[in-house]
């Protein structure tokens, strides 16, 4: 297995960032996605030949990943209730019914929309004993103000609860109130950057960090819960000047735990938000096991966002493309699926 290598990343990539609006969690084009909308869709036709995959006398799994990985999200919607109203059953009920283990998470996650299966995801995380922290910082330091606005619909609509009195429940301390400032979708999202407000965020960082003993969380958690992206750019540049570490070395020796990884991970998206996902599918394939429901997560949620940029940001960073690394980790109808997703270029 391939040795984790981390991307360092030197002043001349933190002056960088400025040029690079890839990076931002505000992002919505599907311009860098690798699944399109798929031109001459004929619905009726797709229903027919789901159908015939599954009604027939065994599963035609071939059928399934290959109409399923080649429509967008709103087509398989289409697809969905065209399905529905021929068969009288929903596709999530027949491809449950039909499939099994990660290639029917794969699936249903495929004829889900983006909000509810946002939604189902950090149910999941919440669900049971213990809550997945990991998936809550990863969904919710990566997503827009409309992305988390969305999600908290869906779940206020599924559980009568609002979502952020639940995750109160759930996460405490300051993790918890960081992931309630972020699950409230309020960061401001001005395109502007005000450099003097960056220069005196960076010290109030600096001060409330490194300068003195102890760590004043708060201080961190309300900027960098806060503030828009390219604010959070400036600032990142601007600790630099004043510090002899980076924002990310400076949360790491004064934090610890969920927070850490939170204000870290909000940190990386803000930097840049590809190579945060491109790590976080190699985490998810490093060592004796995979995190399967990791891998789905990223190359569903992304497929029609970013995910070119996270394959050409997972090259430089590991020296290996995502796909060729997916073909040596995942096998079977799940693997042929997330290839399907990824996409064979670089």
């Amino acid at each position: 297995m391939r040795q984790l290598t981390f991307y360092k990343r030197s002043s001349d990539d933190l002056e960088m960032l400025l040029d690079s609006p890839s990076s931002s969690v505000t992002v919505t084009s599907n311009a860098r996605g690798t699944v399109k909308e798929t031109t001459n869709f004929k619905v009726d036709e797709d229903v027919a030949a789901l159908r015939k995959a599954i009604e027939g006398l065994g599963t035609t799994e071939k059928t399934l990943i290959e109409v399923l990985t080649h429509r967008s999200n709103a087509q398989r919607q289409l697809i969905g209730t065209a399905y529905q109203k021929a068969t009288g059953r929903t596709l999530v009920a027949d491809l449950k019914g039909d499939t099994q283990g990660d290639f029917e998470d794969l699936l249903v996650a495929l004829v889900t929309p983006p909000a509810v299966y946002d939604c189902h995801e950090v149910m999941t995380a919440m669900k049971g004993a213990g809550t997945t922290e990991s998936t809550l910082t990863e969904i919710f330091a990566s997503r827009s103000n409309k992305q988390i606005k969305a999600l908290s619909d869906v779940y206020h609509k599924e559980t009568g609860r609002l979502l952020i009195e639940d995750l109160k429940s759930e996460a405490s301390a300051d993790y918890g109130k960081a992931l309630v400032i972020l699950a409230e979708g309020k960061r401001d999202e001005n395109t502007n950057v005000d450099t003097a407000k960056a220069k005196a965020d960076a010290k109030a960082l600096y001060e409330a960090g490194e300068k003195k003993w102890g760590t004043d969380e708060e201080k961190f958690i309300d900027i960098l819960c806060h503030r828009s992206v390219p604010q959070l750019r400036q600032t990142v540049i601007e600790y630099k000047s004043i510090s002899k570490k980076t924002l990310q070395e400076s949360i790491k020796s004064e934090m610890s735990g969920h927070l850490e990884n939170l204000l870290v991970a909000i940190v990386k998206c803000v930097e840049n938000l590809p190579a945060y996902f491109a790590e976080r599918l190699f985490k998810a394939m490093k060592g004796a096991g995979t995190t399967e429901s990791t891998l789905t997560r990223i190359l569903v949620s992304r497929s029609e966002i970013d995910l070119m940029d996270i394959k050409a940001e997972y090259k430089k960073m590991f020296g290996c493309t995502l796909y060729n690394q997916l073909e040596s980790e995942v096998s079977g109808d799940y693997g042929k699926t997330l290839k399907q997703l990824c996409g064979q270029d670089g």
